[in-house]
């Protein structure tokens, strides 16, 4: 019998902690979120690796420090509306829903919002809006957003994105090709666009 909550206990202690995660709203709902639930069967065991894993449809769920270090940098608020592109497994959706108002996650593979759906409900997660779409569009209708979650990686910032994001807004975003990526924090003020580079990061591309 595998041990989840150990588990997830050393995942907290030892990827995330020991890595400056400091977010404490961000730790307790990683702390408390089965994120065995959140993929397949056969890679259940290795739910808590330090790594990506597998979800079908050649997806993967991020490795739990991207997860969480993409989440705090944004500083997500009650008040605020989030855009999630690349729903996936619905993992990092279930962590903002808890932290914001309401998510607007938008997938491009249908099967995967189902899945995706499927695992949010079992949860009940109720403020999250889920939309079958390209992601490099966003969802105009509900736009402006307060902070804006890219999960895969476009090879240029979606221009569009980057207008949906409210002023004083933040996104996180991976920005490169297959092979040579970089995590970019943007922030918008006085509709002016700063970038930030952090480090160099492997997501599956944003299609």
């Amino acid at each position: 019998m595998i041990d989840f909550f150990k588990l997830r206990n050393d995942m907290i202690k030892y990827q995330l902690i020991s890595r400056g995660i400091k977010d404490e709203s961000v730790l307790k709902i990683m702390g408390n979120l089965p994120r065995e639930d959140f993929v397949p069967e056969t890679v259940r065991k290795n739910a808590y690796n330090d790594s990506p894993l597998p979800i079908g449809e050649g997806q993967t769920i991020s490795q739990p420090y991207m997860v969480a270090i993409m989440t705090e940098l944004l500083k997500i608020t009650k008040q605020d509306v989030v855009l999630e592109i690349g729903t996936g497994s619905g993992y990092q959706t279930a962590i903002l829903s808890r932290l914001c108002k309401t998510v607007h996650t938008v997938e491009i593979n249908e099967n995967l919002l189902n899945y995706a759906k499927g695992n949010l409900n079992k949860i009940g997660c109720k403020n999250v809006f889920f939309h079958l779409s390209d992601g490099k569009k966003g969802i105009r209708e509900h736009a402006p957003f307060d902070k804006i979650l890219v999960a895969a990686a476009p090879e240029n910032i979606p221009n569009e994105l980057t207008l949906q994001l409210k002023n004083g807004g933040k996104m996180t975003i991976p920005v490169g090709n297959r092979f040579e990526q970089e995590l970019i924090v943007i922030k918008k003020n006085n509709n002016s666009i700063l970038k930030r580079s952090l480090f160099s990061v492997l997501f599956v591309p944003l299609i």
